[in-house]
């Protein structure tokens, strides 16, 4: 354990989670999902496993990140393991795991949310105010920007917009790419989605929070705390690879890599980097993403 993370009592606080009806805890099939097709049943998902069963004890006494929430949260209102509704873009299985870094024994029936924006940086729930990467922080070069991702950083690239912890409250009512989940009795959860697009002032992510202490319901999630609130990053070979891909590929966009990143702290997994699996010569076909949470179960970390 490190002597910089706060220690509290549980906060019992009490937050809940509403499940949309009986169909929200299941899997978007058929068509509605133009990626999830085919690559989320593939046979690498037992690789995956593996490696996140593996990373347990890289992870053990070890607290993964804390990072603020953004301004995007949106409290868990989809109870749901595929997050990606009509959304287009590269599939992507995200094998998370939750360990207590002081025990490193497995965290059960911990709620997990995970939230990101599309293939061209759009965020369900503020189109309109995170349309073209958001708002520009006043140091941003002027110009519209263009281009696809390369492997050296941008001139000049803009530091802070959208990634700050000041909250917004919804624009819209979309909800695509957002989703909550439990962990099992290894402390693991699977959600499908898609690869994140970019946007400006960021380099490519996911948010995340845990929640423990609290309770299962007919409703949902109830009580508890937020022991942890922090990003996962996907490392520069991968997002070049994607940038290939449609509709990534039609982004005008520029692009913050991973090392200019102002949230990312450079330490690797325990940072929030994932672990990634594909096929290097075809990307399209989908990606799994796989990391071991370390956190502190009596710790409250909102970050909001």
């Amino acid at each position: 354990m490190t002597g910089n993370q706060p220690k509290h009592k549980k906060d019992l606080t009490r937050r809940k989670v509403v499940v949309a009806g009986a169909g929200a805890a299941v899997a978007v099939g058929g068509g509605g999902t133009l990626a999830a097709s085919g690559a989320f049943a593939s046979g690498t998902s037992t690789t995956a496993s593996a490696s996140s069963t593996s990373t347990a004890a890289e992870a053990c006494y070890k607290l993964t990140s804390e990072t603020t929430e953004g301004p995007y949260y949106i409290d868990a209102d989809k109870i749901r393991q595929d997050i990606t509704e009509d959304k287009e873009g590269i599939p992507l299985t995200l094998r998370l795991k939750v360990i207590d870094s002081e025990t490193c024994k497995p965290i059960a029936d911990a709620a997990v949310d995970i939230w990101h924006c599309d293939a061209l940086g759009i965020y369900s729930g503020y189109e309109s105010s995170s349309a073209g990467g958001g708002t520009a922080p006043t140091d941003a070069p002027s110009g519209t920007p263009s281009g696809t991702p390369t492997g050296e950083p941008p001139t000049g690239a803009p530091t802070g917009g959208p990634s700050g912890g000041v909250h917004q409250e919804p624009t819209d009512d979309e909800r695509y790419l957002r989703g909550t989940w439990k962990t099992d009795k290894h402390g693991q959860v699977t959600f499908r989605t898609v690869f994140p697009g970019w946007y400006r002032g960021r380099c490519v992510h996911i948010h995340t929070k845990v929640h423990v202490n609290g309770e299962w319901t007919d409703a949902g999630y109830e009580g508890g705390n937020t022991c942890h609130t922090g990003q996962f990053f996907f490392d520069e070979e991968s997002v070049l690879a994607s940038a290939e891909v449609e509709p990534y590929s039609t982004s005008t966009t520029e692009r913050t890599t991973l090392t200019e990143d102002t949230i990312y702290d450079q330490s690797g997994t325990t940072g929030g980097l994932l672990k990634l699996k594909y096929n290097k010569k075809n990307i399209a076909k989908g990606v799994i993403g796989s990391l071991t949470m370390g956190v502190d179960p009596e710790a409250t970390n909102d970050n909001n």
